[in-house]
């Protein structure tokens, strides 16, 4: 929403050494660390780097002097933030020669080649174009624009104005944007435009992508390698959407026992389909396995044996016989195009080993004839394995939160994945840096189960020290998958995540800790003072469910971002539903990270009601606080590129937080009420984790908190 689109710099080539994510944190760095008469020194920038994540493991404030003396011998010279990139790229170009464990090496790899991460192909890019084709030809708006032609350039630059890429993300989850939030015309101006990167990245987050190192202003330019590997990342949670045991239950015929289904339940689901077409393959009487989707497929024969045993009226005896696997390959696709599987690959691709594209190929065919079982018996046992409503969608919101946090382990699973406590021990790391001990963490794959517990119990120890109610549980608990206490350990982490950054904006001129009760008056002081009657009495105040209260707050942050002719009256459940929707959509496309579903509104569950509510008032106050210090000068050689500016009226970010500072203080806080407000909640989850009424935290920022800078 706001009129701050991105850190130009003069050099176009060191520009583009880096993503709007990691120019923004680098210049935020840089600009607080400016001494009293506004400079920064050569002197100055050996704390500041040794601090920072991606040299933090490599190199001592000893080793970045050394390196520094190389160009520059007086440390009182002052230095530019061009002149501190340029230092940045060097000091990563030595990263390797001092690297020697493998936890190092992996650091290091993913914050050096963050605009290197996607390789795309032409063959690739053709298949992308293909099934955006295929799929949106006949949606109202983008028929105009397609076919596209995937020997141009047409993908990237319709994908510049965001609106493909939002109705993208619907396809492969539908119903995660409100396309009434999308601003859909021929010619956007520069907010509308980046309103929709904003709406994406959220919404992209909130379905399971991967968007750390990607910001609004790397889409606006048409990145091609951060375009396609967004779109590849979107394409890919679609086919595989239905592999796992809530939606295709029948996947438990891959497994033998009780103990195989739990597994079953935490592998990713490339995976799932590894072992999917291995099951099949074994029945054929292929003798080889297939581990993976490039190598073990080139020569076509997996593919041959596949079709024949789930397509046998359409079996040729030459797919198997010919010598030549150019030509297997090619009789595999026609054999597969008689299934009328979608054709995402070339013969070729097959036998270069598209590691991609095979796998879009074979989740096509698990979706047009996957040969499972309909036995009864095997499926309501699958059935009954899985969670109930509302444990499902709690374990949804904290394996997306988890997976936006850039940490290195993806979570596919939460119940199953945090049970060695690594990943738990990862995300601990990044909302607490410096809390574990990694000396005394074992990394997975770990198959003694004591360091398993191990790993558990420093979980559990940092905890404490987080101050996290933690009565009774110990670090077997979370090895023997508790799911009551993994989800009340999660929740009061996610809560410690936000009350920590809307600590932090705030330290500059209070520095007290932020309180649930603040967060509550905040929000009905900015609605109060917008003019608007609507009131919220607490976190699970039942009037909440009609929606109209965000809608006003989301308002009086930004009154440009509400349309209110589309707001109903949320008087039925289906009026509801359009204004919960059309909230979080609204919320995503202001700049807030959120993973909450529309039911949790009309429900009114409190934990994510308050989520909400802290995600807007940390993107209030953190926008104002980023385009109030974050600007650099002239001399610095850099310049925040600023649009027409938005005709929305705001408060300056120094006022703001001074007056909220007034309001905290003034405030007068009943302790007994808070009390039983973390005694209710406690009760209704029946937990003997003493939870204090806590939000999950996402992180509410107009692009992700974590960047591989700092």
């Amino acid at each position: 929403m706001s009129s701050y689109v991105g850190v130009l710099v003069s050099d176009q080539w060191l520009q583009s050494q880096f993503t709007q994510v990691e120019l923004r944190s680098l210049q935020s760095k840089f600009v607080l660390t400016r001494n009293h008469n506004g400079k920064v020194t050569v002197g100055d920038l050996p704390p500041l780097m040794a601090k920072l994540k991606a040299f933090s493991t490599m190199f001592t404030e000893e080793d970045i002097k050394g390196i520094l003396a190389e160009s520059y011998t007086d440390t009182s010279d002052e230095i530019d933030f061009e002149a501190f990139l340029r230092a940045y790229l060097n000091l990563q170009g030595r990263a390797p020669k001092k690297v020697g464990d493998r936890k190092s090496l992996s650091s290091f790899l993913k914050a050096a080649t963050t605009t290197l991460l996607h390789t795309i192909n032409d063959s690739e890019k053709a298949s992308y174009v293909a099934h955006i084709n295929s799929y949106l030809g006949d949606d109202p708006f983008l028929k105009q624009f397609l076919p596209l032609d995937p020997t141009t350039n047409d993908l990237i630059n319709l994908a510049k104005d965001g609106v493909l890429l939002c109705k993208l993300i619907n396809v492969a989850v539908p119903g995660t944007i409100d396309e009434r939030a999308i601003n859909t015309k021929r010619v956007l101006n520069p907010w509308e435009r980046n309103e929709n990167h904003t709406l994406c990245l959220n919404s992209a987050k909130a379905i399971g992508c991967t968007v750390v190192n990607i910001g609004e202003q790397d889409l606006v330019e048409g990145r091609p390698h951060l375009v396609l590997g967004l779109i590849s990342q979107i394409i890919k949670i679609q086919l595989l959407a239905d592999l796992n045991l809530k939606k295709t239950p029948q996947l438990v015929e891959l497994v033998e026992d009780s103990n195989d289904v739990e597994e079953l339940m935490g592998l990713a689901p490339e995976k799932i389909l590894l072992k999917w077409m291995n099951f099949h393959l074994k029945k054929a009487g292929y003798k080889k396995p297939v581990t993976n989707f490039s190598s073990d497929l080139k020569d076509g024969e997996a593919y041959a044996y596949l079709l024949n045993v789930l397509a046998p009226e359409h079996c040729s005896p030459s797919t198997l016989d010919t010598k030549d696997p150019s030509e297997r390959a090619k009789l595999v696709l026609d054999h597969a195009e008689k299934m009328d599987c979608k054709r995402y690959l070339t013969p070729t691709d097959i036998v270069e080993g598209s590691s991609n594209l095979n796998l879009a190929f074979v989740a096509q065919i698990f979706h047009q004839r996957s040969g499972l079982t309909t036995d009864n018996k095997k499926i309501s046992y699958a059935e009954m394995m899985t969670d109930d409503v509302q444990t499902s969608r709690e374990e949804r919101c904290y394996r997306l939160w988890i997976n936006s946090l850039g940490i290195l382990t993806y979570c596919n699973n939460v119940f199953e994945d945090v049970r060695n406590g690594w990943i738990l021990l990862e995300v601990l790391d990044k909302v607490s840096p410096g809390s574990v001990i990694w000396k005394q963490a074992s990394r997975p794959p770990i198959k003694m189960p004591f360091r398993k517990v191990e790993n558990c119990n420093q979980v559990i120890r940092i905890g404490k020290q987080l101050k996290f109610s933690l009565v009774n549980v110990g670090g077997n608990d979370i090895v023997q998958g508790n799911k009551k206490l993994i989800l009340a350990f999660l929740w009061q982490l996610m809560r410690f995540n936000i009350l920590q950054l809307l600590k932090n904006l705030r330290s500059r001129s209070q520095g007290k800790e932020i309180t649930d009760a603040d967060i509550l008056k905040w929000a009905n002081s900015k609605v109060k003072s917008s003019g608007r009657t609507s009131h919220m009495e607490s976190f699970k105040d039942k009037s909440l469910s009609n929606g109209l209260f965000f809608l006003d707050l989301l308002s009086s942050v930004e009154p440009r971002v509400v349309n209110f002719n589309l707001v109903t009256k949320g008087e039925s459940d289906e009026e509801k539903r359009l204004n919960a929707t059309y909230i979080i959509s609204v919320a995503r496309k202001l700049g807030c990270s959120i993973f909450l579903l529309p039911e949790d509104i009309m429900e009114v569950n409190q934990k994510m009601i308050l989520t909400l509510t802290a995600s807007i008032m940390y993107w209030s106050l953190q926008q104002q606080v980023e385009e109030g210090e974050s600007s650099p000068s002239p001399a610095n050689g850099c310049s925040t590129a600023t649009p027409d500016a938005s005709p929305a009226p705001s408060i300056s970010g120094e006022d703001e937080i001074s007056s909220l500072g007034g309001e905290i203080s003034n405030l007068t806080i009943d302790d007994a009420a808070s009390d039983s407000t973390v005694s209710s909640l406690v009760e209704s989850e029946e937990t003997s984790i003493e939870t204090p009424f806590e939000t999950p935290v996402e992180n509410p920022v107009k692009t992700p908190v974590e960047t591989p800078a700092g």
